[in-house]
């Protein structure tokens, strides 16, 4: 044997050893990259436990197999990973990997045409996760009921759409289908969606009625070319508020007011915000604005508040909230 020959290419399980090890010194590294923004030549040989320059190597063959990793020189110069011309691997660990499988299952329900996509990753993550995380990722989705109604769920492309014309600032035209089932064309300057755990909802100004207007995605018919761009303008308050109050505001068949005991704060960590708009009565009680187009809905969404309530008008409706409560009390009867 010559002095100075390559033993790898003698020894071929010295060669196969140190493949294993570069390869898991590479995934190593790459998890580093995709785990922080920014990271110092320094800092990734002490966290690798190489030299520097089997860090710009290591660099080297990542650029090879596609992954755009931007260096920056200079004596404080450093690594950081950016967006290339084709989707890489990305690496999870155990938390983010159950995170993933947990809401694309959740995201599957209240956005449409979004089933069979979800079922593909979530094949794709069945296969890569160890028991105990498959075990985990499917534990909440083999004990939970859906009660998210699929004609209400905006499809993936629809809400995509929207979503770039928000970001990029474009004027977006849209034909939308009212309460009352009245289809109409509108050009809109979209500034935000809003999810309430139950619908969709886009916020944008109405330059044809000069004023700010909520939209629920579900019943947009169709989307015109998006452009052109447009000057934003600042939102006038809370626009999670604003959304709120809107959704609760409808002209429902059926309106009341009642009294609660507690704080602004206290309730509206319990009520859900669709129920209705709280308001501060003084420093121990609260009134809820909610409405709905049945006396049914409506009593469903008073039982919800989770506690005792005074009812501040509609006297009208009373008699209608008094059966309900007699049909539940013949139901609960014990025999």
């Amino acid at each position: 044997m010559h002095c100075g020959q390559d033993l790898s290419a003698i020894n071929p399980i010295l060669s196969l050893t140190i493949m294993l090890k570069t390869s898991a010194r590479l995934l190593r590294l790459l998890w580093l990259l995709q785990s922080r923004r920014y990271w110092s030549g320094a800092e990734l040989a002490e966290r690798i436990e190489v030299d520097a320059r089997t860090v710009r190597r290591d660099i080297d063959r990542l650029r090879e197999l596609g992954y755009a990793v931007e260096a920056s020189p200079g004596l404080g110069g450093g690594y950081q990973l950016k967006a290339g011309a084709a989707l890489p691997p990305v690496l999870l660990d155990d938390e983010e990997a159950v995170t993933v499988a947990v809401a694309v299952r959740a995201a599957a329900s209240s956005i449409g045409r979004m089933e069979e996509t979800a079922l593909g990753l979530l094949a794709k993550l069945d296969q890569l996760l160890p028991l105990r995380l498959r075990r985990r990722a499917s534990a909440l989705h083999s004990v939970t009921i859906s009660l998210a109604h699929p004609e209400r769920a905006p499809p993936i492309d629809v809400l995509t759409q929207v979503a770039c014309a928000c970001r990029d600032r474009l004027k977006l035209r849209i034909s939308y289908r009212d309460r009352g089932g009245n289809v109409t064309s509108r050009m809109l300057e979209p500034l935000r969606l809003v999810h309430t755990g139950r619908l969709w909802y886009l916020v944008a100004w109405d330059p044809a009625r000069q004023d700010w207007r909520t939209f629920r995605m579900d019943r947009v018919e169709r989307i015109g070319a998006a452009g052109p761009k447009f000057i934003p303008r600042e939102f006038p308050g809370d626009i999670a508020a604003y959304v709120s109050r809107s959704i609760t505001q409808v002209p429902y068949r059926y309106r009341m007011r009642i009294r609660l005991k507690g704080s602004l704060a206290e309730l509206a960590g319990r009520i859900p915000s669709w129920c209705g708009v709280l308001e501060v009565l003084d420093e121990e009680s609260c009134a809820l604005s909610t409405g709905a187009d049945s006396i049914e809905a409506l009593a469903a969404q008073l039982v919800l508040t989770g506690a005792d309530f005074d009812i501040l008008g509609a006297s009208e409706l009373v008699a209608g909230l008094r059966e309900i409560a007699a049909r539940l009390e013949r139901a609960t009867r014990v025999p």
